[in-house]
Protein backbone atom coordinates (compact mmCIF):
# COMPACT_ATOMS: atom_id res chain seq x y z
CA UNK A 1 0.00 0.00 0.00
CA UNK A 2 2.85 2.57 0.60
CA UNK A 3 4.27 2.46 -2.40
CA UNK A 4 0.66 2.89 -4.04
CA UNK A 5 0.39 5.92 -2.31
CA UNK A 6 4.16 7.11 -2.65
CA UNK A 7 3.25 7.03 -6.84
CA UNK A 8 0.13 8.68 -6.52
CA UNK A 9 1.05 11.34 -4.33
CA UNK A 10 4.03 11.77 -6.86
CA UNK A 11 1.96 11.76 -9.62
CA UNK A 12 -0.57 14.73 -8.31
CA UNK A 13 2.16 16.59 -7.41
CA UNK A 14 2.99 16.61 -11.48
CA UNK A 15 2.73 19.99 -12.77
CA UNK A 16 -1.03 20.89 -14.52
CA UNK A 17 -2.28 16.99 -13.39
CA UNK A 18 -5.55 17.42 -13.16
CA UNK A 19 -8.36 14.51 -13.55
CA UNK A 20 -9.00 14.44 -16.94
CA UNK A 21 -4.98 14.44 -17.64
CA UNK A 22 -4.17 12.24 -15.24
CA UNK A 23 -7.25 9.55 -16.72
CA UNK A 24 -6.03 9.97 -19.93
CA UNK A 25 -1.98 9.03 -19.03
CA UNK A 26 -3.14 6.16 -16.37
CA UNK A 27 -5.94 4.58 -19.40
CA UNK A 28 -2.74 4.18 -21.62
CA UNK A 29 -0.09 2.81 -18.48
CA UNK A 30 -2.54 1.20 -16.47
CA UNK A 31 -0.81 3.02 -13.22
CA UNK A 32 0.99 5.43 -11.85
CA UNK A 33 3.93 3.85 -11.23
CA UNK A 34 4.58 3.07 -14.62
CA UNK A 35 4.17 6.77 -15.18
CA UNK A 36 7.76 7.15 -13.32
CA UNK A 37 9.55 3.86 -14.39
CA UNK A 38 9.05 4.09 -18.35
CA UNK A 39 11.41 6.39 -20.31
CA UNK A 40 11.18 9.57 -21.34
CA UNK A 41 11.38 8.43 -25.11
CA UNK A 42 8.34 5.91 -24.81
CA UNK A 43 6.07 8.21 -22.49
CA UNK A 44 6.61 10.99 -25.79
CA UNK A 45 5.43 8.54 -28.25
CA UNK A 46 2.78 7.06 -26.07
CA UNK A 47 1.13 10.46 -24.74
CA UNK A 48 2.56 12.78 -28.37
CA UNK A 49 3.86 15.75 -26.24
CA UNK A 50 6.39 17.43 -25.96
CA UNK A 51 5.67 19.08 -22.30
CA UNK A 52 8.33 19.00 -19.53
CA UNK A 53 6.47 17.24 -17.14
CA UNK A 54 7.27 14.02 -19.12
CA UNK A 55 11.30 14.64 -18.56
CA UNK A 56 13.08 11.92 -16.40
CA UNK A 57 14.45 14.48 -14.07
CA UNK A 58 11.69 16.08 -14.00
CA UNK A 59 9.67 13.03 -12.92
CA UNK A 60 12.09 11.86 -10.33
CA UNK A 61 12.31 15.17 -8.59
CA UNK A 62 8.13 15.06 -8.06
CA UNK A 63 8.92 11.45 -6.59
CA UNK A 64 11.22 12.79 -4.21
CA UNK A 65 9.24 15.33 -2.96
CA UNK A 66 6.59 12.40 -2.60
CA UNK A 67 9.05 10.62 -0.58
CA UNK A 68 9.43 13.45 1.99
CA UNK A 69 5.67 14.23 2.21
CA UNK A 70 4.51 10.75 2.89
CA UNK A 71 6.72 10.85 6.16
CA UNK A 72 4.95 13.97 7.27
CA UNK A 73 1.47 12.50 5.94
CA UNK A 74 1.93 9.45 8.47
CA UNK A 75 3.61 10.77 10.78
CA UNK A 76 0.28 13.30 11.48
CA UNK A 77 -2.19 10.52 10.44
CA UNK A 78 -3.51 12.51 7.49
CA UNK A 79 -6.06 11.04 5.31
CA UNK A 80 -5.07 10.93 1.48
CA UNK A 81 -8.03 11.05 -0.99
CA UNK A 82 -7.43 10.10 -4.32
CA UNK A 83 -9.64 10.90 -7.17
CA UNK A 84 -10.19 6.92 -8.26
CA UNK A 85 -10.91 5.52 -4.96
CA UNK A 86 -14.67 5.80 -3.23
CA UNK A 87 -13.68 8.51 -0.52
CA UNK A 88 -12.58 10.79 -2.92
CA UNK A 89 -15.33 14.21 -2.89
CA UNK A 90 -17.82 12.67 -5.76
CA UNK A 91 -19.18 16.12 -6.59
CA UNK A 92 -15.46 17.77 -7.39
CA UNK A 93 -15.13 14.74 -10.56
CA UNK A 94 -18.24 16.70 -12.15
CA UNK A 95 -16.07 19.84 -12.28
CA UNK A 96 -13.40 20.44 -14.69
CA UNK A 97 -10.56 21.32 -13.05
CA UNK A 98 -10.62 19.53 -9.74
CA UNK A 99 -7.57 18.17 -7.91
CA UNK A 100 -6.69 14.30 -8.34
CA UNK A 101 -5.24 14.36 -4.45
CA UNK A 102 -6.57 16.22 -1.65
CA UNK A 103 -4.88 15.79 2.41
CA UNK A 104 -7.34 15.99 5.34
CA UNK A 105 -7.63 15.72 9.20
CA UNK A 106 -10.82 15.02 10.31
CA UNK A 107 -13.37 12.54 9.86
CA UNK A 108 -15.81 13.83 7.67
CA UNK A 109 -17.65 12.13 4.46
CA UNK A 110 -16.81 14.57 1.61
CA UNK A 111 -19.92 12.77 -0.18
CA UNK A 112 -22.86 13.17 2.39
CA UNK A 113 -26.26 14.13 0.85
CA UNK A 114 -26.63 17.54 2.02
CA UNK A 115 -23.57 20.04 1.62
CA UNK A 116 -23.87 23.55 1.36
CA UNK A 117 -20.23 26.65 0.79
CA UNK A 118 -20.88 29.70 2.63
CA UNK A 119 -18.21 32.59 1.67
CA UNK A 120 -18.23 36.23 2.15
CA UNK A 121 -15.61 39.28 2.79
CA UNK A 122 -12.88 39.41 5.23
CA UNK A 123 -13.89 42.91 6.50
CA UNK A 124 -17.77 41.75 7.34
CA UNK A 125 -20.38 44.29 9.14
CA UNK A 126 -22.23 43.15 12.55
CA UNK A 127 -25.34 42.44 9.87
CA UNK A 128 -23.14 39.87 7.83
CA UNK A 129 -21.87 37.98 10.66
CA UNK A 130 -25.76 37.68 12.12
CA UNK A 131 -26.94 36.60 9.04
CA UNK A 132 -24.46 34.20 8.84
CA UNK A 133 -25.24 32.85 12.12
CA UNK A 134 -29.32 32.93 11.43
CA UNK A 135 -28.53 30.67 8.22
CA UNK A 136 -26.43 28.49 9.44
CA UNK A 137 -28.39 27.85 13.13
CA UNK A 138 -31.91 27.67 10.72
CA UNK A 139 -29.89 25.50 8.07
CA UNK A 140 -28.70 23.24 11.05
CA UNK A 141 -32.68 22.61 12.45
CA UNK A 142 -34.34 21.81 8.97
CA UNK A 143 -31.44 19.84 7.93
CA UNK A 144 -29.53 18.06 10.64
CA UNK A 145 -27.23 16.00 8.41
CA UNK A 146 -26.06 19.54 6.64
CA UNK A 147 -22.37 20.56 6.42
CA UNK A 148 -21.18 23.79 5.60
CA UNK A 149 -18.01 24.47 3.93
CA UNK A 150 -15.67 27.83 4.06
CA UNK A 151 -11.86 28.71 3.75
CA UNK A 152 -11.38 29.38 7.54
CA UNK A 153 -10.57 33.29 6.94
CA UNK A 154 -11.56 36.46 8.67
CA UNK A 155 -14.67 37.71 8.37
CA UNK A 156 -17.21 35.57 7.23
CA UNK A 157 -15.58 32.24 6.76
CA UNK A 158 -14.74 31.93 10.12
CA UNK A 159 -18.35 33.26 11.01
CA UNK A 160 -19.75 30.35 9.33
CA UNK A 161 -17.18 27.89 10.72
CA UNK A 162 -18.41 29.08 14.26
CA UNK A 163 -21.57 29.04 13.87
CA UNK A 164 -21.60 25.35 12.53
CA UNK A 165 -19.79 24.70 15.68
CA UNK A 166 -22.35 26.51 18.12
CA UNK A 167 -25.20 24.63 16.28
CA UNK A 168 -23.93 20.83 15.90
CA UNK A 169 -23.03 20.91 12.64
CA UNK A 170 -20.24 19.12 10.48
CA UNK A 171 -18.07 21.90 8.95
CA UNK A 172 -15.22 22.11 6.26
CA UNK A 173 -12.29 24.75 5.97
CA UNK A 174 -10.10 24.35 3.03
CA UNK A 175 -6.75 25.76 3.48
CA UNK A 176 -4.88 27.04 0.67
CA UNK A 177 -1.61 26.05 2.27
CA UNK A 178 -0.40 22.22 3.56
CA UNK A 179 -1.50 20.79 6.57
CA UNK A 180 1.64 21.63 8.28
CA UNK A 181 0.53 25.37 9.14
CA UNK A 182 -2.88 27.08 10.10
CA UNK A 183 -3.57 30.51 7.71
CA UNK A 184 -4.54 32.79 9.31
CA UNK A 185 -2.52 31.09 12.94
CA UNK A 186 -5.01 33.01 14.59
CA UNK A 187 -7.93 30.39 13.78
CA UNK A 188 -6.13 27.86 14.81
CA UNK A 189 -8.26 27.74 17.97
CA UNK A 190 -11.02 27.29 15.32
CA UNK A 191 -9.52 24.73 13.14
CA UNK A 192 -8.72 22.44 16.31
CA UNK A 193 -12.39 22.95 17.34
CA UNK A 194 -13.39 21.83 13.83
CA UNK A 195 -11.86 18.51 13.82
CA UNK A 196 -12.49 17.63 17.21
CA UNK A 197 -15.91 17.88 16.82
CA UNK A 198 -16.07 15.66 13.36
CA UNK A 199 -15.37 17.99 11.35
CA UNK A 200 -12.54 18.35 8.18
CA UNK A 201 -9.61 20.61 7.29
CA UNK A 202 -8.57 19.75 3.83
CA UNK A 203 -6.29 21.19 0.95
CA UNK A 204 -4.86 20.08 -2.08
CA UNK A 205 -1.18 21.31 -0.77
CA UNK A 206 1.66 19.20 0.89
CA UNK A 207 3.53 20.65 3.58
CA UNK A 208 6.30 21.16 1.17
CA UNK A 209 4.28 24.11 -1.05
CA UNK A 210 4.52 27.65 -0.74
CA UNK A 211 2.05 29.79 0.34
CA UNK A 212 1.02 32.32 -2.22
CA UNK A 213 -1.61 34.59 -3.29
CA UNK A 214 -2.67 32.68 -6.30
CA UNK A 215 -3.55 29.73 -3.53
CA UNK A 216 -6.55 31.43 -2.64
CA UNK A 217 -8.14 31.81 -5.80
CA UNK A 218 -7.45 27.82 -6.70
CA UNK A 219 -8.95 27.35 -3.27
CA UNK A 220 -11.80 28.83 -4.07
CA UNK A 221 -12.84 26.40 -6.49
CA UNK A 222 -12.77 23.82 -4.16
CA UNK A 223 -14.73 25.64 -2.03
CA UNK A 224 -17.08 25.42 -5.07
CA UNK A 225 -17.14 22.11 -6.18
CA UNK A 226 -17.27 20.18 -2.66
CA UNK A 227 -20.55 21.61 -1.99
CA UNK A 228 -24.04 21.53 -3.70
CA UNK A 229 -24.80 25.26 -3.41
CA UNK A 230 -22.74 28.24 -2.61
CA UNK A 231 -24.41 31.37 -0.07
CA UNK A 232 -22.41 34.58 -0.43
CA UNK A 233 -23.77 36.72 2.80
CA UNK A 234 -21.40 39.55 2.28
CA UNK A 235 -19.21 40.93 -0.53
CA UNK A 236 -17.68 44.29 -1.73
CA UNK A 237 -17.94 44.72 -5.21
CA UNK A 238 -14.72 42.59 -5.91
CA UNK A 239 -13.44 40.10 -3.86
CA UNK A 240 -12.41 36.15 -3.73
CA UNK A 241 -16.37 35.51 -2.76
CA UNK A 242 -17.49 36.63 -6.15
CA UNK A 243 -14.63 34.44 -8.05
CA UNK A 244 -16.36 31.68 -5.35
CA UNK A 245 -19.71 32.32 -6.90
CA UNK A 246 -18.68 32.47 -10.14
CA UNK A 247 -16.95 29.20 -10.47
CA UNK A 248 -19.68 27.58 -8.62
CA UNK A 249 -21.79 28.78 -11.43
CA UNK A 250 -19.83 28.13 -13.79
CA UNK A 251 -20.02 23.99 -12.21
CA UNK A 252 -23.88 24.78 -12.66
CA UNK A 253 -24.42 24.68 -8.77
CA UNK A 254 -26.93 26.70 -7.34
CA UNK A 255 -25.64 30.47 -6.08
CA UNK A 256 -27.42 32.00 -3.15
CA UNK A 257 -26.86 35.80 -1.88
CA UNK A 258 -27.72 37.94 1.03
CA UNK A 259 -29.18 41.20 0.08
CA UNK A 260 -28.25 44.23 1.85
CA UNK A 261 -28.72 48.33 1.10
CA UNK A 262 -27.24 49.66 -1.54
CA UNK A 263 -25.26 52.01 0.29
CA UNK A 264 -23.71 49.80 1.98
CA UNK A 265 -20.24 49.02 0.57
CA UNK A 266 -20.24 45.13 2.40
CA UNK A 267 -23.49 44.32 0.11
CA UNK A 268 -22.91 45.64 -2.95
CA UNK A 269 -21.31 42.92 -4.37
CA UNK A 270 -23.85 40.68 -3.13
CA UNK A 271 -26.42 43.04 -4.73
CA UNK A 272 -25.22 43.08 -8.15
CA UNK A 273 -25.12 39.16 -8.20
CA UNK A 274 -29.39 39.26 -7.52
CA UNK A 275 -29.23 42.10 -9.99
CA UNK A 276 -27.21 40.29 -12.76
CA UNK A 277 -29.57 37.14 -12.10
CA UNK A 278 -26.23 35.42 -11.53
CA UNK A 279 -27.45 34.58 -8.05
CA UNK A 280 -30.73 33.47 -6.04
CA UNK A 281 -32.29 36.31 -3.40
CA UNK A 282 -32.40 34.67 0.07
CA UNK A 283 -33.58 36.00 4.16
CA UNK A 284 -33.37 33.09 5.45
CA UNK A 285 -32.58 28.88 5.58
CA UNK A 286 -35.98 27.81 4.24
CA UNK A 287 -35.34 29.94 0.74
CA UNK A 288 -32.45 27.29 -0.19
CA UNK A 289 -34.45 24.35 1.14
CA UNK A 290 -36.99 24.99 -0.66
CA UNK A 291 -34.87 26.01 -4.25
CA UNK A 292 -32.67 22.59 -3.99
CA UNK A 293 -35.72 20.99 -3.14
CA UNK A 294 -34.35 19.65 -0.31
CA UNK A 295 -36.48 17.81 2.97
CA UNK A 296 -36.90 19.91 6.17
CA UNK A 297 -37.55 18.03 9.56
CA UNK A 298 -39.09 21.01 10.13
CA UNK A 299 -41.31 21.38 7.27
CA UNK A 300 -44.94 21.07 9.22
CA UNK A 301 -43.51 23.33 11.84
CA UNK A 302 -45.36 26.66 11.44
CA UNK A 303 -42.77 29.18 10.33
CA UNK A 304 -42.09 32.21 12.72
CA UNK A 305 -42.13 35.45 11.10
CA UNK A 306 -40.95 38.86 12.31
CA UNK A 307 -43.87 41.75 12.69
CA UNK A 308 -42.85 43.85 9.63
CA UNK A 309 -45.15 46.67 10.99
CA UNK A 310 -45.18 45.99 14.95
CA UNK A 311 -46.79 48.31 17.49
CA UNK A 312 -44.49 50.94 18.64
CA UNK A 313 -45.03 53.26 21.28
CA UNK A 314 -43.87 56.74 20.20
CA UNK A 315 -40.44 57.10 22.22
CA UNK A 316 -39.64 54.07 20.20
CA UNK A 317 -40.87 55.31 17.14
CA UNK A 318 -38.62 58.16 17.12
CA UNK A 319 -36.07 56.24 18.06
CA UNK A 320 -36.24 54.30 14.99
CA UNK A 321 -37.12 57.37 12.69
CA UNK A 322 -33.39 58.77 13.99
CA UNK A 323 -32.13 55.02 13.09
CA UNK A 324 -33.16 54.82 9.45
CA UNK A 325 -31.96 58.16 9.07
CA UNK A 326 -28.52 57.66 9.88
CA UNK A 327 -28.03 54.04 8.79
CA UNK A 328 -26.19 53.48 11.73
CA UNK A 329 -25.57 55.74 14.77
CA UNK A 330 -24.16 55.92 18.47
CA UNK A 331 -26.25 56.21 21.59
CA UNK A 332 -24.84 59.75 22.76
CA UNK A 333 -25.69 60.71 19.44
CA UNK A 334 -29.77 59.38 19.79
CA UNK A 335 -29.56 61.19 23.51
CA UNK A 336 -28.60 64.16 21.98
CA UNK A 337 -31.02 64.26 19.44
CA UNK A 338 -34.17 63.09 21.98
CA UNK A 339 -32.78 65.09 24.89
CA UNK A 340 -33.80 62.37 27.13
CA UNK A 341 -32.06 60.56 29.69
CA UNK A 342 -29.56 57.81 28.81
CA UNK A 343 -30.57 55.34 30.71
CA UNK A 344 -34.15 55.55 28.95
CA UNK A 345 -32.84 55.64 25.71
CA UNK A 346 -30.81 52.32 26.36
CA UNK A 347 -33.76 50.65 27.62
CA UNK A 348 -35.62 51.28 24.47
CA UNK A 349 -33.21 50.26 22.17
CA UNK A 350 -32.94 46.92 24.26
CA UNK A 351 -36.68 46.14 23.89
CA UNK A 352 -36.43 47.50 19.72
CA UNK A 353 -33.53 44.88 20.01
CA UNK A 354 -35.66 42.26 21.40
CA UNK A 355 -38.23 43.07 18.85
CA UNK A 356 -35.80 41.90 16.10
CA UNK A 357 -36.03 46.09 14.62
CA UNK A 358 -33.00 47.39 15.40
CA UNK A 359 -29.72 45.12 16.17
CA UNK A 360 -26.68 46.27 18.19
CA UNK A 361 -23.36 47.16 17.20
CA UNK A 362 -19.82 47.30 18.65
CA UNK A 363 -19.05 50.34 20.31
CA UNK A 364 -22.64 51.11 21.52
CA UNK A 365 -23.75 51.39 17.97
CA UNK A 366 -26.89 50.86 16.37
CA UNK A 367 -28.31 50.25 13.22
CA UNK A 368 -31.95 48.74 11.56
CA UNK A 369 -32.38 45.39 11.21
Amino acid sequence: MMPDLLYKMAFASVRGMGVDLAQKILDVLGDEKEFFAISEKELRLITKSKSKILERAYRNSCLEKAEKEIEFVNSHHIKVSYFTESDYPQRLLNTTDAPILLYSVGNTDFNKKHIVSIVGTRKCTEYGRRMCEKLVKELSEAIPDVITVSGLAFGIDIAAHNASLKNNCETIAVQACGLNKIYPAENRDAAEKIVNSGGSIITEYTSQDVLHKGNFVARNRIIAGLSDCTIVVESAEKGGSLITANIAQSYNRDVFAVPGRTSDEQSKGCNQLIQRNQAMLITCANDIVEALRWESKIANKPTQQLDLFPSLTEEEQEIVNIIKQAGDIHINTITEKLHIPVYRVMSTLMQLDFKGIIISMPGCRYAMA
